[in-house]
């Protein structure tokens, strides 16, 4: 049986409930397919952060300025369905080169628009009174945000469906329908579901469903863990991290990295992050990745040592070589768009994504262009999928 829509979205995760939100909310008819259950993936396996203070100057960091005015304007309204909290953060330097460095990006930042005051040691600790006492000096980022991140996508899909949008559980897409050179669809266990337009929001499995429509799209699994406290007194204020945190987001390094970041929740628990590391989908617990977690996150925060550690999960997070998201309409397949490749920014920068793909899928001109994060940009993939795998296998 064939199920006729105007836009078919692949994946229930943030991005792609995003993206369904807004192209319903724009009138086109939707159908969500999902392999699983909605926000299975990534979206429930992260700390929901909003960050322009982790972006390099660029289109990412355009990119994530746009998204948060989405954020804070036209999503403003539904803010308190995912306890949207705009909470700021902190980068903390406690090396006179950390130090040194933090200052030349902040002063570039503030050139792009982008609020960031140099903070004292003095000043620090007056914002952040059990920071350790290495820290010599730190930047404040107040636009830095939060959301809940399953709240935020279970409730943008809700929103959604409200405006019309479909939404199909347990359809892994097998096949994607095609006429001549064109993409018209999608196949699932559930039927086949044809459409004008093919949307892979499929997170860290958007390489495999690129491949389905003969096209190269280098999406690989970057895997990540976060720490959850027992809850607490208030003691952590803000998105806390170290300087150093900033490379390891830019790293094309596959091996394990990790530097501390720390943020208090509405419950009284403390998240604590962050590894990176490529290991395929390998889901196995790493004991030497949460130890070098806790270890960092001791040394910005000595209190630390003396908590509970109540769970700990881990998530694979779609990394891309050159740490650009892939948005936008594939012309190697044509009737087939992306919306996948966002990394450890997808939470804040799917609001951004899906205003954009709407603007885009309805025939109008995004309100950012959206040529830096083009599919094409990466040829037939061949160089980028064979030099990925031999460092993942090394």
């Amino acid at each position: 049986m064939t199920r006729i829509s105007d836009v078919i979205v692949i994946g229930a995760g943030i991005t792609g409930c995003a993206t369904a939100f807004f192209a319903a909310r724009a009138g086109l008819s939707v159908t969500v397919l999902e392999r699983d259950l909605p926000v299975s993936g990534t979206t429930s396996r992260c700390e929901g952060n909003i960050l322009v203070s982790d972006k390099e100057l660029g289109p990412e960091l355009e990119l994530m300025q746009y998204s948060l005015s989405v954020w804070t304007g036209e999503l403003a309204e539904f803010g308190h369905l995912w306890e949207f909290e705009r909470k700021g953060g902190i980068i903390v330097a406690s090396r006179e080169s950390s130090l040194a460095s933090l200052e030349r990006v902040t002063t570039a930042q503030r050139s792009f628009g982008i609020t960031a005051s140099a903070l004292s040691s003095d000043d620090l600790r007056k914002l952040e009174p059990h920071v350790t006492d290495a820290a010599l000096g730190a930047a404040h980022y107040p636009e830095d945000s939060q959301v809940q991140p399953i709240l935020a996508a279970a409730e943008m899909l809700r929103l959604a469906r409200a405006a019309g949008a479909t939404l199909v559980t347990r359809a892994p897409v097998t096949a994607l329908l095609r006429d001549g050179d064109r993409v018209i669809g999608a196949r699932t266990p559930s039927g086949d579901f044809t459409a004008a337009q093919v949307v892979n929001a499929a997170g860290s499995w958007a390489g495999e469903v690129a491949a389905l429509a003969d096209v190269a799209v280098p999406i690989l699994p970057r895997r990540g863990f976060v720490m959850v406290t027992e809850p607490l007194p208030p003691r952590v204020f803000h998105k806390v991290y170290a300087a150093e945190y900033i490379d390891n987001v830019g790293s094309a390094d596959a091996g394990l990295q990790a530097s501390p970041v720390v943020e208090g929740t509405p419950a009284g628990t403390i998240l604590i992050g962050s590894s990176r590391e490529r290991v395929g989908f390998d889901g196995t617990v790493s004991t030497e990745a949460l130890r070098t977690i806790a270890a960092h996150a001791i040394d910005l925060f000595p209190f630390l040592e003396r908590t509970r550690i109540m769970r700990h999960y881990h998530g694979f997070r779609p990394y891309c070589p050159d740490h650009l998201p892939v948005i936008g309409p594939d012309p190697r397949a044509p009737g087939l768009w992306h919306a996948c490749g966002h990394e450890g920014a997808g939470i804040g920068l799917a609001a951004g994504t899906g205003k954009l793909l709407a603007q885009a899928l309805v025939g109008d001109d995004p309100e950012l262009p959206l040529d830096p994060f083009r599919p094409e940009r990466f040829g037939d993939g061949a160089a980028w999928t064979t030099n990925e795998h031999e460092e993942a296998s090394a």
